[in-house]
């Protein structure tokens, strides 16, 4: 059913965009009722309007907390025009019907984005803004709801082509958006005073991308975020599903290795590190890193923490990769990389702590009928326990450390192998921690790798001292653990009867 519109109330925080609609809907001879600052801008466009308060017979109160929460507007809004008691109360009262509400909402998420002050915040808290949108959508049958600036080209155009018309499919339409910002922005407020500790799950993300596909052609895929609070985008075609996954396996590893420290490169496959090393110079840990699985390298995400050169430009260059991401790269090294169209590079835009304050407190997953959150897995260790049969040299505590971070960011069950701060193999995603362990000593061996003063890492205890045996016998001579098995006492007696080096970690980092 069409409905003409016949008046409009308009009270909006942001005035950009919204001059073309005032002047369309003056155009089609539709009474404007307005408040404060929008009947201001109205009336400096020359354009005839109605102030709320003629309708109220109440000025703005409470220093702007009340201005249009009235019956003389709500019940314009929310009036039934199909129904003959409500045209009757209205007449009694002498309420106008509104057909057409243009409100945003305080800028409430922009506000806390810039400040801690609580006042200033709690200030940015609309009230009879939703109050007003929930009314209008509610009764789209008779009315039109206008919630967001990005929708005022939309009405204007409506405006134009239907001389102030609108169908009921378009009313609902507008009172489905309508509904959906006022979740969006009641969410945020939540999160606000909640965090994670509410009785409810609540998760609200605008600004939708469609993927070109989800993890396979067949299936489809949608990133609600803004990658741009994180990074530049300096070359290369749209991220995909799975790069965006790995993407997040690389940043979340590389966040563990502060800059201005030593040069971490990293290789990610499948969210798994196939290849990592720490050195002094980021072109030596781009080698380093690149040696410890080159076969897996391929098409993978790489990240570092330091800034991109030529050189490493140069090296890089020579194998296929998907995504290159670092928080700066020298201009030689940019116009290297930007050869391939294709190729994503990634500008980190800040200290990778960014990322994490982004991601402060929580990890979602999607698990059949519901969701799983989680803290995220931060740390390395709680305690440090030398358990075994010496104590660990310095060179030895320095690889174990970073083999324990490299560990927490390989599938479980997981077994990293380092030697001089460089992965010389792992095994991730095994249904046995021996298997794990196997996998990484065949890995080591495929490139030539003497395990002779490597460490190893388990992401979890050892329920039998066999992988502390077959590891001692490939050379290992340093071992790092959660501990928390009955049986570690095997474990532990082994590398004590062996005068073998073993840590007890007291953190598990299980990555499912």
């Amino acid at each position: 059913m069409n409905k003409k519109i016949q008046s409009a109330l308009i009270s909006v925080f942001y005035k950009d965009g919204l001059e073309p609609v005032v002047k369309e809907l003056s155009r089609l001879g539709i009474t404007i009722y307005s408040t404060g600052g929008t009947q201001k801008f109205i009336e400096d466009l020359g354009i005839q309007v109605v102030p709320v308060e003629q309708l109220t017979t109440y000025p703005s109160i409470l220093g702007g907390r009340v201005k249009t929460l009235h019956p003389s507007v709500f019940g314009g809004i929310l009036g039934r025009r199909d129904l003959e008691s409500d045209r009757a109360e209205m007449a009694e009262y002498k309420i106008p019907e509104i057909d057409l509400v243009i409100v945003d909402l305080y800028p409430f998420e922009e506000t806390l984005a810039q400040t801690s002050e609580e006042k200033l915040i709690i200030e940015k808290i609309d009230i009879g803004g939703p109050s007003m949108i929930r009314a209008a959508a509610k009764n789209f049958k008779d009315v039109v709801v206008v919630a967001a600036k990005k929708d005022y080209t939309g009405l204007e155009e409506l405006l134009k082509t239907q001389n102030g018309e609108t169908t009921i499919e378009q009313r609902k339409s507008f009172a489905a958006k309508a509904f959906e910002i006022v979740a969006h922005y009641d969410v945020a407020i939540a999160a606000y005073f909640n965090g994670n500790s509410g009785e409810y799950f609540l998760q609200s993300v605008n600004s939708p991308k469609a993927m070109r596909y989800g993890e396979n052609p067949h299936q489809s895929g949608t990133f609600y975020g803004n990658l741009e609070e994180l990074f530049n985008q300096l070359n290369g075609k749209e991220l995909s599903y799975n790069n965006l996954v790995d993407v997040d396996a690389a940043v979340q590893l590389i966040n563990e290795f502060p800059q201005g420290g030593e040069v971490v490169f990293a290789i990610i496959k499948h969210t798994n590190v196939c290849g990592v090393a720490a050195r002094a110079a980021i072109s030596e840990a781009w080698k380093d890193a690149l040696a410890g699985d080159p076969e897996s390298a391929f098409g993978g995400v790489l990240v570092t923490n330091g800034t991109v050169d030529e050189a490493t430009a140069n090296a890089i260059n020579e194998i296929f990769f998907e995504v290159l991401i670092a928080p700066a790269f020298d201009e030689a090294a940019l116009n290297i990389l930007k050869s391939k169209k294709n190729r994503i590079l990634l500008q980190l835009k800040s200290h990778p702590d960014r990322y994490r304050d982004l991601n402060p407190r929580s990890q979602t997953k999607s698990i059949l009928n519901g969701v799983l959150i989680q803290e995220q897995d931060k740390g390395n260790y709680t305690e440090w326990k030398e358990a075994g049969g010496r104590e660990t040299t310095a060179a030895e505590k320095a690889d174990l450390e970073f083999a324990n971070i490299i560990g927490k960011h390989l599938k479980s069950n997981a077994i990293a192998l380092v030697r001089n701060k460089q992965l010389v193999g792992k095994g991730a995603g095994q249904t046995s921690r021996i298997d794990a362990l196997r996998h990484a000593i065949e890995k080591a061996k495929q490139f030539g790798f003497d395990l002779k003063g490597a460490v190893l890492a388990s992401d979890a205890f050892f329920p039998f001292n066999d992988c502390v045996q077959i590891g001692h016998q490939a050379g290992i001579e340093a071992f790092i653990q959660p501990g928390g098995s009955i049986r570690d006492k095997d474990s532990v007696e082994y590398t004590q009867q062996n005068n073998l080096a073993m840590v007890i970690t007291g953190m598990r980092h299980f990555k499912h």
